[in-house]
């Protein structure tokens, strides 16, 4: 049942507070305000028309959701956060966006739509309710994000929860992080879930100083070298270097259309297994099997065949494919999950915001008689980028074009990047433990975003002992994600045959 403060809580109007600083801190239903203050450039960058993107995390859980439970929770939670409880107003003197505290209304945020358990296709249905849901924006008369709950029994879960955030709140690292603050280990209450550390590795200390000096002397050069090459390859994409015609590459305004979002769950220890067999990186063999299956689906494409057959056995490929992704880098030590929290707690300070680097990836589409060298390919170009400076320095060039030249500058500036390139790739690392989203246990979780100038977005994302492969597509495009997400799991499992038939250790 809800409590007191929660049912109040629901039968407040929205209002914001129109004072420019609040005097003190309301504790009302859980909820805090803050001292108004300028939305960042970045933040701003993301309300540009062609870059109005939207974060999008898809969670399954083992349990029917009770959304009063949930709502009453999110009052002492993630309302807590000021990016949550306030409102984005442009000052009508001077055009400046700020955050203005207001009181939030849940009825208006937490969606629980009424639906019919006999339905033929839950998992079909959830899909088109998340595509329907991108052709949508959020009123920016309240906070911009909502909750959507379907209880529906799907093939994965008992029911769904989807969380939509505009991204001027923060980078998909911190939301993400902040979303998982929100829950905590299903054997252990109070505890927050665990994320993986990269071990560092250990020093070598048994070189002579000399080859030391030089060692590092080399780094220091190539570090150098990759930086300058990087950059002149991100002024070039700016200013005219685009992808060759591509299956995969969207058409101008791509942006603007809805997305089809589709996942696939693999098991995280074939993906470790290769890892280990390989000396390789989780991060690698996402990257390897990712070429593989867009190698796969491309040569299908060109060779006149729309369904799984003879295509992927005859190359079909161009001689010559320029494909990259661009790889959105946060350039800042995320806050962790442990520092959010307590911020959530205890109305503590952490820095917040956009901070935000380019990283043009190159994908090697080809097809190999050993898928192994996938990996061995990806962990090279990993290995290259690693010794580059290319999100530092990019960041400092979209801020500089910021100052210099405002926000429609940089906007058009970070579109052309975007859109001379053919997609959007990263890997998120999440809990080692199940969680349970206030008391609810999560089956799975799947994170993606829409709003891009590009037609597609790969997305892997860890959850205990699974990986989940997420795809948010134009289908315009790419008519058939669902094929290509296959493409990508069928490729996994040629890299592990192959890591096993062939001897390694």
């Amino acid at each position: 049942m809800a409590s007191e403060n929660s049912v109040r809580l629901r039968k407040q109007a929205l209002k914001p507070i129109e004072t420019r600083k609040s005097e003190e801190v309301s504790k009302n239903n859980g909820q805090t305000t803050c001292e108004e203050e300028p939305l960042s450039p970045s933040s701003r960058l993301y309300h540009e028309q062609n870059f109005n993107v939207y974060v999008v995390a898809i969670m399954g859980c083992k349990t029917r959701i009770y959304p009063d439970v949930v709502k009453a929770n999110l009052g002492h939670t993630l309302l807590r956060h000021p990016r949550f409880s306030s409102l984005q107003v442009e000052d009508e003197k001077n055009g400046e966006m700020r955050w203005v505290p207001t009181q939030v209304d849940l009825q208006r945020h937490v969606i629980v739509p009424e639906l019919d358990q006999n339905m033929d296709s839950p998992d079909k249905f959830v899909e088109d309710y998340v595509h329907n849901l991108s052709k949508t924006t959020i009123d920016k008369s309240q906070p911009l994000w909502d909750l959507h709950l379907l209880n529906l029994r799907t093939s994965q879960s008992e029911s769904v929860g989807i969380f939509r955030i505009h991204h001027s709140l923060g980078d998909g690292t911190s939301l993400l992080s902040l979303l998982l603050a929100c829950t905590h280990q299903t054997n252990d209450s109070e505890a927050l879930p665990s994320i993986p550390i990269r071990k560092k590795k250990e020093k070598k200390t048994d070189r002579r100083g000399f080859w030391r000096f030089m060692l590092r002397f080399w780094f220091i050069l190539q570090v150098f070298w990759n930086t300058v090459v990087d950059v002149i390859m991100f002024l070039a994409t700016a200013l005219f270097l685009t992808d060759t015609p591509n299956p995969l590459k969207g058409l101008p305004g791509s942006e603007s259309t809805p997305r089809r979002i589709v996942h696939r769950t693999v098991n995280l220890d074939d993906i470790k297994f290769v890892k280990n067999a390989m000396g390789t990186t989780i991060n690698d063999v996402a990257f390897g099997m990712t070429q593989a299956g867009l190698s796969r689906y491309i040569n299908r494409i060109c060779g006149g065949h729309n369904k799984d057959g003879g295509a992927t056995e005859t190359n079909n490929l161009p001689k010559s494919i320029r494909l990259r992704s661009t790889l959105l880098v946060n350039i800042r030590p995320a806050p962790g999950i442990q520092a959010l929290a307590d911020m959530m707690e205890e109305d503590a300070e952490v820095k917040w915001g956009n901070w935000i680097g380019y990283v043009l990836l190159p994908f090697t589409i080809a097809l190999r008689e050993n898928p192994l060298d996938y990996v061995r390919n990806a962990k090279a170009i990993i290995d290259r980028k690693k010794r580059s400076l290319e999100a530092i320095a990019t960041f400092y060039i979209a801020d500089i074009a910021l100052k210099l030249f405002g926000i429609k500058a940089a906007g058009a500036l970070s579109h052309k990047v975007v859109s001379r390139t053919t997609m959007c790739f990263s890997n998120m690392v999440g809990p080692l433990e199940e969680i349970g989203f206030y008391g609810h246990p999560m089956a799975f979780l799947a994170t993606s975003s829409y709003g891009q100038p590009y037609a597609l977005m790969i997305n892997f994302q860890s959850y205990v002992d699974k990986m989940t492969i997420v795809l948010s597509v134009d289908e315009g495009t790419i008519p058939d994600p669902g094929l290509l997400c296959d493409d990508i799991v069928e490729s996994l499992r040629l890299i592990k045959e192959s890591a096993v038939t062939g001897g390694l250790p």
